[in-house]
Formats: C-alpha cells, sequence, structure tokens
C-alpha cells in the first residue's frame, strides 16, 4: 500500500509539473533552469500528498491537498 501511495505522489507530482513547466515558459523566457526550478517548487507545494496510516481496523491511504482542508480517504 505504501508503493500505491508513493506513485499516486509521483502521478500528481508530474501532472503538475508538466502543466507548470510548459506555462513558465512564457513566464521566464530567458534561461530553461529557472523554469524548472520554478515548476518543481511550485509542483511540489499545489500537488496532493498521500501517505498510508495504521489504524485499529488496518491500514487507510489518507490524501492531503492544499485546496481541502481536511483528509480524505482513498479506497
Amino acid at each position: 500500500m505504501k508503493a500505491k501511495a508513493l506513485f499516486f505522489n509521483f502521478i500528481g507530482f508530474a501532472f503538475f509539473f508538466i502543466i507548470l513547466r510548459y506555462l513558465s515558459i512564457y513566464v521566464v523566457p530567458a534561461t530553461d533552469i529557472y523554469g524548472v526550478v520554478i515548476a518543481a517548487i511550485l509542483a511540489n507545494v499545489v500537488a496532493p500528498k498521500f501517505g498510508v496510516i495504521g489504524t485499529d481496523t488496518g491500514k487507510k491511504m489518507m490524501m492531503k491537498c492544499l485546496f481541502i482542508k481536511e483528509l480524505r480517504e482513498i479506497k
């Protein structure tokens, strides 16, 4: 289940990174490295975070997102 959470973290980061990378071309046209760094930092902040917690009933995968205040259980 931890591997599934890691995979979801990667997919969420990659999705936002690709979108922000192409948008950063218009914001910082001078050098490529600055656009990549800005896109990586923003994608890290905006992407949802997944984790596995242990409870009395077993393990649960939870998601935390910047736009959603509470934790959500992923089934």
